[in-house]
């Protein structure tokens, strides 16, 4: 199985996101809710711009897309929702 890539981060604040791209080699999301684990704001830029960052794990048991930890979307897009860095592509099983 290939990891589901980050097709969009808006957390335009993190140190991972580059004109609106996460460029982490992979993230991690959740645990009781989708925040993305990875998120850091930093003043300086970090990761590989050559990366497309992919969902390296999904602790969110209640997502419809996680299957033994793991992320089973096609892809996935990061947001800020109540001023926090989650994944919104989550949806409830």
């Amino acid at each position: 199985m290939d990891m589901p890539k980050v097709e969009m981060c808006g957390v335009t604040q993190c140190a991972y996101n580059r004109e609106r791209q996460c460029h982490a080699w992979a993230i991690t999301v959740g645990d009781d809710t989708p925040k993305c684990d990875t998120f850091t704001s930093r003043s300086t830029k970090g990761g590989d711009m050559n990366a497309q960052a992919g969902v390296g794990a999904c602790k969110v048991s209640q997502c419809r897309y996680n299957e033994d930890l793991e992320c089973h979307a096609q892809g996935i897009t990061v947001d800020m929702v109540e001023d926090m860095a989650d994944c919104t592509t989550f949806s409830v099983k």
